[in-house]
Parts: C-alpha cells; sequence; structure tokens
C-alpha cells in the first residue's frame, strides 16, 4: 500500500498564516469568476490549518470537548478572484478573549487583496453551550506571533 502526501497546510509565516489555492472551475459561476460562497470555504480552511500550525488539531478539541464556532464574519469583496487564478489564505489572530478570538483573513493574488474578513469564533462545549477556552488552547493562541496585536 502506497503512502499518499500530505495536502498543503500552508505555514506560520512572521505574523501569518499563509495556505496556497488554485482556483478550480468548481469554484466559479459560469463565467470563470470566483463564486462568494467559496471564500468562506478557504477561509475555513485557512482557520483549520492556521490552528493545526499552532498544534491545535479540532478533532482532537472536539473529543476533548471543545468546539470553535464562527459567531459573526464580516466579509468585503475587493477584487474578482478568476478561473485557475494562485490564491493565498492568510489568517492572523488579532484579539483573544476567554471564550472568543477574533481572526483577520485576507485572501490575495500576489499583492492584491481580493477578500477580506474578520471572524469572531467562539468556543463552544458538546451542548453546545458557550464556554471558556481551554488554557492550553489560550496559551498557543496567546503565544502565536501576531496575536493580540490590534
Amino acid at each position: 500500500m502506497s503512502e499518499y502526501p500530505a495536502p498543503d497546510s500552508g505555514a506560520l509565516d512572521g505574523h501569518l498564516h499563509r495556505l496556497p489555492l488554485r482556483v478550480y472551475w468548481e469554484d466559479t459561476d459560469a463565467g470563470g469568476i470566483v463564486y462568494h460562497a467559496s471564500y468562506i470555504r478557504w477561509m475555513e480552511r485557512g482557520r483549520t490549518e492556521y490552528l493545526r500550525a499552532l498544534g491545535l488539531n479540532q478533532r482532537t478539541l472536539m473529543v476533548d470537548g471543545t468546539r470553535f464556532v464562527v459567531k459573526s464574519i464580516n466579509i468585503e469583496f475587493r477584487r474578482p478572484a478568476l478561473f485557475d487564478d494562485s490564491l493565498m489564505v492568510c489568517t492572523q489572530c488579532t484579539k483573544l478573549k476567554a471564550a472568543s478570538l477574533v481572526l483577520d483573513q485576507r485572501v490575495i493574488r500576489g499583492a492584491e487583496v481580493m477578500a477580506e474578513a474578520e471572524v469572531l469564533c467562539a468556543t463552544i462545549d458538546e451542548n453546545d453551550r458557550p464556554m471558556r477556552m481551554p488554557r492550553n488552547v489560550r496559551v498557543r493562541m496567546a503565544l502565536a506571533p501576531g496575536g493580540n496585536t490590534r
């Protein structure tokens, strides 16, 4: 049985996590322009890989009774990304509280910002009730380059 390489999970680079991606037909509308919901999917991947880069595996957190949910997202679409573009999802923590965190996310093509969002994520328990973020999670988030910078 052959082993397949792990998908690119990006890298923590200074204060940002960077996740490269390519635009496929499935990400676009009939005109080859990226459909707005694709940005939200990509940003979700960026958040997951950001946590992974900090040593926080969401599956393990769930087993231990902690889940992250998006409480709100404020997104601005600046430029249209197109089929076959090479993009980067950039993610950083800008605010860390007892039971939530704020992430700034951008999808860029080279130096151009295609979309940017401020995402408020909250922690909930296995009964879908708000809970304090576990200490080990807060410590890793606080130590992240760029954590609590704004």
